[in-house]
């Protein structure tokens, strides 16, 4: 019996050798195959030196998004430092020439680029888009960004690859085979630890269905699956040279996942402050009604049904004395059909709680309305558990409204924090802390609600434009040398 096992095992092994040497040759040879077609697609420029080609692997560039300004802001960034850097993005936004992308960066962001973009138009780009897989909806997409990823490199392999969506899988692709410095941004994490727990303790969320969590047995296997992609994400995401992260919630969970701390720094997303602080910082004046506004996406993670509740469950049981009325403005965008549904189902919250006539639906309005709302608003309202950053807190901040925000993720760790010793805004975690919240917020002098705002205000400069380019440069810096 032994013998016989030596037998095959012997042969199995020398089989799997030569199989291991062939892939490891034939890998090699791409990638001296890929090094060669860069040489020549690559011309030299007025100076006779072949410019560095930077890339930015951004699918989804002509979104208009909080990801998108990080996108741009990162480009012009690099042009401002670097002669001779020409900066590439891969899109899948074939509906519109390079040129309406670039106008559209301006009209949205106010970004004015330095130099052109070369854009690298992708035609795959529904392989990575969710509705593909409606199963294994995390392996799928990044299976499919490996392969939309093989069509970018091959029609520009450049010399500094940045996956700037979240796109982990792709990075071993552009330093092994390409041959290329990686770095990434990473705005939220494809899966955290929050999210095993979440499957762990068989809690029904958006992203955990009740079949799941009623079933012992689903749980277990959507357990076991969720640790082999977290181990697989950690795998190829300790690929990148540089590591960029949006918070320290993100932070937290990428140090734990990717285990590369040497490399991963903390770099602030650039949010538009300048715009909001021009709003006047002024004491209060008397009032006819008082305002609660929201920002954020219809989204499901977003949790407007606890700001309804909440706002229903102060109006009933705070006594707020002689003060004027209150009315709760949601301001949000809607996607696509299933956002719309959202909004209708909220609005059925609204009059099932008797608040239909104190609560206000604002969707996709003009941007000079959102500042007008924000500059009359006393509370500025978020309810996302474990929002990873909170681009909507800080405008809420810089607008000068007194922020109530989720006690969790990047407002509590990153932007609803004492600044100089004093007080930002506040946190709650439930309807009935926000409730109290509220109540406390509304008791409060208009001096004292002054004096918070005014903080709040100061605290901002932390995510302005600038302060996001010094951190960025200095971060990427390794991938130049």
């Amino acid at each position: 019996c032994f013998r016989l096992l030596c037998s095959l095992l012997i042969p199995a092994l020398f089989l799997s050798g030569i199989l291991f040497v062939c892939l490891v040759v034939l890998l090699w040879g791409i990638r001296l195959w890929i090094q060669q077609r860069k040489k020549q697609l690559t011309s030299a420029g007025e100076d006779g030196k072949r410019p560095l080609l930077v890339a930015f692997f951004h699918p989804y560039c002509n979104a208009g998004g909080g990801g998108e300004r990080v996108l741009w802001c990162a480009i012009k960034a690099l042009q401002k430092k670097y002669r001779n850097v020409t900066c590439v993005v891969y899109s899948g936004d074939r509906d519109a020439t390079g040129e309406e992308i670039v106008e559209g960066v301006f009209r949205r962001f106010n970004i004015k680029l330095i130099h052109p973009v070369k854009f690298v138009f992708l035609e795959k780009r529904y392989l990575v888009e969710a509705s593909l897989y409606p199963h294994f909806t995390l392996l799928g997409q990044s299976l499919g960004s490996v392969l939309l990823a093989w069509e970018a490199l091959l029609k520009c392999a450049p010399d500094i690859y940045i996956d700037s969506m979240g796109y982990a899988f792709t990075l071993p692709l552009f330093k092994y085979l390409g041959g290329c410095h990686v770095g990434c941004y990473v705005h939220y994490p494809t899966i955290s630890t929050d999210m095993l727990s979440v499957v762990r303790n068989q809690d029904t969320r958006f992203n955990n269905a009740a079949f799941i969590t009623n079933s012992p047995l689903f749980s277990k296997l959507k357990l076991v699956y969720y640790y082999f992609f977290a181990f697989m994400y950690g795998l190829v995401g300790s690929c990148s040279d540089v590591i960029m992260v949006n918070s320290s919630w993100t932070l937290n969970h990428i140090l734990s996942l990717w285990r590369a701390g040497a490399c991963t720094s903390v770099v602030y997303p650039p949010c538009d402050v300048q715009t909001f602080l021009d709003i006047p910082l002024e004491k209060e004046k008397s009032t006819t009604e008082y305002s609660i506004v929201s920002i954020s996406q219809f989204r499901p993670e977003k949790d407007h049904s606890l700001q309804i509740r909440a706002f229903a469950k102060l109006l009933k049981e705070k006594r707020l004395g002689q003060q004027p009325p209150l009315k709760l403005i949601l301001i949000g965008g809607c996607r696509n059909q299933e956002d719309e549904e959202r909004v209708k189902n909220l609005k059925c919250l609204c009059e099932e709680l008797g608040v239909s006539n104190k609560v206000m639906f604002r969707i996709n309005i003009p941007f000079e309305e959102l500042k007008r709302h924000l500059a009359e608003a006393t509370i500025g309202l978020h309810t996302m558990w474990n929002e990873h950053f909170g681009i909507g807190v800080v405008e809420c901040m810089a607008a000068g409204t007194v922020i109530l925000a989720h006690n969790s993720g990047g407002p509590k760790l990153d932007i609803v924090v004492p600044y100089e010793g004093q007080m930002t805004g506040f946190l709650a975690e439930n309807e009935d802390s926000y409730a109290e919240k509220m109540a406390y917020i509304l008791s409060l002098s208009p001096e004292k609600r002054l004096e918070i705002r005014a903080n709040a205000r100061h605290s901002v400069h932390r995510f302005s434009d600038q302060h996001f380019e010094e951190t960025f440069l200095l971060t990427v810096e390794p991938l130049f040398k």
